[in-house]
């Protein structure tokens, strides 16, 4: 579930929403390199990291693995029911409604979607035909220390919500 030519997605657990406005200070939503960050319950703590320019062969075999892609997401194992059975929807936006900030993009006035919410499906489908691994793990804190003192391109997501 990637956005087409002209579009951002915002994902969501309601598929009743008919217009976005800013929470806070922004709509946000994503581009297609950051749509999978977003292929989980909305609530689940999730690790990822991926392969960068600055990324040394040491450091891509050590945390993602030997044979095992470019690009790794973690979950702990008390999430595996949820993101089974979440029914996730996906809204595609007008990109000329956002500008970028930082990985994700950001409007300061309502957008509304361009189409009806599709339901995203089976997340690990996504991972998989995506080719990226995603792997269970008991927690993510460990994990997630070694992926930020690496050469990796990182971002963490909800991870108040992971096990202490």
């Amino acid at each position: 579930m990637r956005p087409a030519a002209g579009e951002v997605l915002h994902f969501s657990e309601d598929p009743t929403l008919e217009v976005f406005r800013p929470r806070t200070t922004y709509v946000w939503a994503v581009g297609h390199d950051r749509a999978p960050d977003y292929w989980f319950p909305r609530q689940c703590p999730r690790a990822m990291a991926w392969v960068g320019p600055s990324t040394t062969p040491d450091d891509q075999a050590r945390i993602i693995g030997p044979g095992s892609g470019s690009r790794v997401h973690a979950v702990e194992y008390g999430w595996l029911e949820a993101m089974r059975t979440v029914e996730l929807y996906a809204y595609r936006l007008p990109a000329s409604s956002f500008s970028l900030h930082d990985a994700a993009f950001v409007s300061t006035t309502e957008v509304r979607p361009l189409s009806p919410p599709e339901r995203v499906g089976d997340l690990f489908e996504l991972h998989d035909e995506a080719g990226i691994q995603l792997r269970v793990l008991n927690r993510l804190h460990d994990f997630w220390a070694e992926v930020i003192t690496s050469t990796l391109e990182w971002s963490g997501i909800r991870l108040r919500n992971a096990r202490p």
